[in-house]
């Protein structure tokens, strides 16, 4: 695991609970596991906005040839 860093959060009550009941995980584990989703959810909204944007030319018939050993 990278450094790590000791936090204070006030967090709704209620939406902690929810978390740790979906996570089936304690609150460093839970929050671990949304700061996680929200740099993917990041990362996938900048890969979308490139949508129609990168042209690809790809030959498919060659790209399924694999090369013997």
């Amino acid at each position: 695991m990278a450094k790590a860093r000791r936090i204070t959060a006030n967090l709704p009550d209620d939406l902690l609970r929810d978390a740790m009941r979906v996570t089936r995980a304690g609150i460093t584990e839970t929050v671990i596991e949304g700061l996680r989703l929200v740099r993917r959810t990041r990362v996938y909204d900048r890969a979308m906005a490139l949508k129609g944007r990168v042209r690809l030319a790809i030959d498919i018939e060659q790209s399924r040839e694999r090369r013997r050993r």
